[in-house]
């Protein structure tokens, strides 16, 4: 009894090691993402992020800067539509019902999905929020703000996205 007691404790302790050393991803990583259900359900594999330049913006319905930051992302996808550049946004908000709402109500059409521990495991430990990473088509992390972005700062965004190629076979 002694022995699997002291291997709990032990296991418990590894755990809590493990998460307090995780680091948030910073420029120059690398981030593989998972796969991800959006709140509408469909079903985004980790393999269609690779080969796009990917805007990763992590909000919540509850934040003020959120909020005047996501109707700039919502014209910067507007904006980039047809281009290689790919959008994902990441609600924090504990109820996906409050996210969905929250989307509804604005009329975003941005891709939203929960947070996930698979994302947090991708991405690490938020700094902030609203959280927004740039990620070259190699997967690089080129871009990293905390914090609300201005419109103009948003709108430089677009330098990441180029013409869509079509491959065809």
């Amino acid at each position: 009894m002694r022995t699997i007691r002291r291997f709990l404790m032990w296991v418990v302790a590894a755990t809590v090691w493990v998460a307090s050393t995780a680091q948030a991803v910073e420029v120059g990583d690398v981030v593989t993402l998972p796969e991800v259900q959006l709140l509408d359900g469909k079903r985004v594999p980790g393999d269609a992020w690779r080969g796009h330049p990917v805007i990763i913006a992590t909000w919540a319905s509850w934040c003020p800067f959120c909020a005047l930051q996501n109707p700039r992302l919502q014209k910067l996808a507007d904006a980039t539509r047809g281009t290689d550049l790919r959008i994902l946004t990441i609600s924090i908000d504990a109820n996906p019902q409050l996210a969905r709402d929250y989307v509804a109500k604005r009329n975003f059409s941005f891709p939203v999905t929960m947070e996930s521990d698979a994302l947090c495991a991708a991405t690490g430990p938020r700094k902030g929020l609203p959280e927004l990473i740039v990620l070259d088509a190699n997967g690089r992390v080129v871009r990293k703000e905390v914090g609300e972005m201005l419109e103009d700062d948003v709108a430089d965004l677009a330098q990441y996205a180029h013409p869509a190629h079509s491959h065809k076979k």
